[in-house]
């Protein structure tokens, strides 16, 4: 027999086998993180901008309609790609699941002999971002303001300010919109002009006069429709029928917020259970339990959007949770500055910072896919203006980008909503 055959560094124990599978899975894993990455930078990233280009009832009106800017995803940079719509004021834009279709709200136009204004849909083309106008339809009142899909997406549901009202409008086949299914008035008496919770020496003064329906938006299960009220100082809520999509009110149709204070948008949590509504006169953000069984809001906390010692006007704006749920920011105007809360493990909200938002009158803000980063819309500076935001500590930084846009007043991304 010939000598026995040596073992050499090529022979495999059974901890250099874990480490090479190790290694191998390591790679795997890196490579398929790469080639995502080859693909989430092959595919274009888009933001569309509203902008007030007839009279928004406040304010000058400096836009052109909805503008189109290509998104660098490594610096938050948007890049001019071309404008569309002339001559509205797209208060509101919302994408469907796809990307491929845009509803724009018109808050300038009047249809139906003055009664209404009007709702628009557009094809979205995803390599160029081109928008293609589909049909335009009356919006249920005037002054739409807001817009938001019903999760079943066969729903476009609609706040008009100066109508007091809110609208349901069919989504067809194709992304065009039908004739409003129904069309519900906000009632009741008028809160008082001035809010207690202001800042000392706030002459913020705004919707008092009239129901002012601000913002419309389903609850996660689409069972419930929110929506607050300014000029009333409540938030209504209304049993959703998906099959007819038609409103009925909910047990408790609606749930007070301190008188005066005027709420304007509602932000949902992740978990769907706890709800964060900013008051706009009131500089105030008021957090509920959310009961999705029955639609049922139950006030948990106030906190003030201002930090300590401010004195003088403000007006709030947009509120956005971030995509992990951890942090809440709200937009102060005349102090020009975006809030930051951090949100505990119950849902109550603890004050981190604010951030100066570097322009004047920041109408809304956004989130960018992501999270990385957030864009204001500073409606009298006529920019928007790019922040980084810190996941870990929910903190903003300006990137230094100032994106010049006529009187902004949304930004959204396709698959984005917007605040």
């Amino acid at each position: 027999m010939g000598a026995p055959c040596s073992l050499t560094t090529s022979t495999l124990t059974r901890r250099s086998f874990a480490r090479r599978a190790l290694g191998l899975a390591v790679f795997s894993a890196g490579a398929r993180s790469l080639a995502a990455q080859g693909t989430q930078a092959q595919t274009p990233l888009f933001a569309y901008v509203g902008t007030y280009s007839g009279s928004p009832g406040a304010g000058q009106a400096n836009g052109r309609g909805i503008h189109v800017f290509r998104v660098d995803r490594a610096s938050g940079a948007l890049t001019p790609m071309g404008v569309t719509d002339h001559d509205t004021s797209p208060s509101a834009l919302v994408f469907d699941a796809s990307g491929t279709r845009l509803y724009s709200t018109d808050a300038s136009a009047s249809v139906e002999g003055g009664s209404s204004g009007t709702v628009s849909a557009f094809a979205v083309d995803p390599a160029t971002g081109r928008l293609t106008r589909l049909n335009t339809v009356p919006s249920g009142g005037l002054g739409p303001t807001y817009a938001r899909l019903h999760p079943s997406g066969r729903h476009l549901l609609v706040a008009n300010y100066g109508g007091g009202s809110v609208a349901v409008l069919p989504v067809l086949p194709d992304g065009r919109l039908g004739p409003a299914t129904d069309v519900k008035k906000t009632t009741g008496p008028l809160g008082p002009k001035a809010a207690a919770s202001a800042p000392p020496g706030s002459f913020a003064i705004s919707g008092h006069d009239a129901p002012h329906a601000h913002q419309i938006v389903p609850d996660p299960t689409g069972r419930f429709v929110l929506a607050p009220d300014l000029g009333l100082d409540r938030i209504f809520v209304w049993a959703f029928d998906a099959a007819t999509g038609t409103l009925s009110p909910a047990a408790e149709p609606s749930v007070a917020v301190p008188p005066g204070d005027g709420p304007r948008h509602l932000a949902f949590h992740p978990n769907g259970r706890w709800l964060y509504s900013i008051q706009e006169e009131g500089s105030t953000i008021v957090r509920f339990d959310y009961d999705g069984v029955v639609g049922k809001l139950t006030p948990r906390q106030t906190v003030p959007t201002l930090p300590a010692g401010y004195a003088g006007s403000n007006f709030t704006s947009g509120i956005a949770v971030s995509p992990d749920g951890r942090f809440l920011y709200g937009a102060n105007r005349l102090h020009d500055s975006l809030a930051i809360f951090a949100i505990g493990d119950e849902g109550g909200l603890t004050w981190v910072s604010e951030e100066w938002t570097r322009g004047d009158y920041p109408r809304s803000f956004t989130i960018a896919p992501g999270g990385d980063f957030l864009y204001c819309c500073n409606q009298r500076a006529d920019h928007v203006t790019t922040f980084r935001v810190d996941r870990q500590t929910g903190r903003l930084t300006f990137t230094g980008q100032y994106t010049p846009v006529g009187s902004p007043s949304a930004l959204a991304f396709p698959g984005i909503v917007g605040s």
